[in-house]
């Protein structure tokens, strides 16, 4: 593993075993790294099946800050660590809730061929809405998923607060639904299912939707 300090930022570089078909970048949620949960499970995954997998670590959490870095500091961070990594291509970017909405924002400019968003955050928390205000009337982040430009398979989960994206195939976005889990891929005990299952459920359909893709993109199928 080779690490690579990215404007503030941290990158973890794992190549893939063999011959690489392409490279995933792995974007964190807020209050998470990409060595926990969904993420660290795919990561552990992909390169034996070819794939290179870059884990980037954004400034605020290298400097041990809680508060995540505005969205533009975020994509330009992203964006940086594009212009110094050497990677295979072509690429996909997967994102952890706040990971996914930087990645969708991104992934056109730097020539993203996919984009794996787990837990897309598609409205903001209830706790930023004014005493009184409809749970309804939270700002969408839909806008943002729609724009990606390129193919989107979002996983979220059925008892996700956030909000559950609806699929768009003239987008290209797929939705996989993880049944019991809720935003943070936390289970209940009556749902008869524990987190590892859903994170294992998780990673192994974003590990085949990425190999895939990439191979498509090889083939010439590129595009939303």
């Amino acid at each position: 593993m080779t690490s690579l300090e990215v404007d503030g930022g941290r990158m973890f570089v794992v190549p893939a075993v063999g011959t690489p078909i392409g490279l995933v970048v792995l974007l964190h949620g807020a209050g998470s790294g990409t060595d926990v949960g969904v993420l660290s499970e795919l990561a552990a995954r992909l390169p034996d099946a070819g794939v290179s997998v870059a884990r980037l670590e954004m400034p605020y959490r290298v400097a041990g800050r809680r508060a995540p870095d505005r969205p533009a500091r975020l994509d330009a961070v992203l964006r940086t660590a594009m212009g110094v990594l050497p990677h295979p291509r072509p690429v996909v970017l997967v994102g952890r809730s706040m990971g996914s909405r930087v990645a969708c924002r991104c992934a056109r400019e730097i020539g993203a061929v996919g984009v794996v968003a787990f837990g897309f955050p598609l409205f903001a928390p209830r706790g930023t809405l004014s005493p009184g205000v409809p749970a309804a009337d939270r700002p969408s982040r839909l806008p943002e998923l729609l724009a990606a430009g390129v193919r989107v398979l979002v996983v979220q989960g059925d008892r996700d607060a956030f909000g559950m994206p609806d699929p768009d195939p003239a987008r290209h976005i797929e939705v996989y639904v993880l049944h019991g889990a809720d935003h943070a891929m936390r289970t209940r005990r009556r749902d008869g299912r524990t987190e590892a299952d859903v994170i294992n459920e998780a990673s192994a359909v974003g590990a085949d939707w990425i190999h895939r893709r990439l191979l498509q993109a090889l083939d010439g199928v590129d595009g939303p």
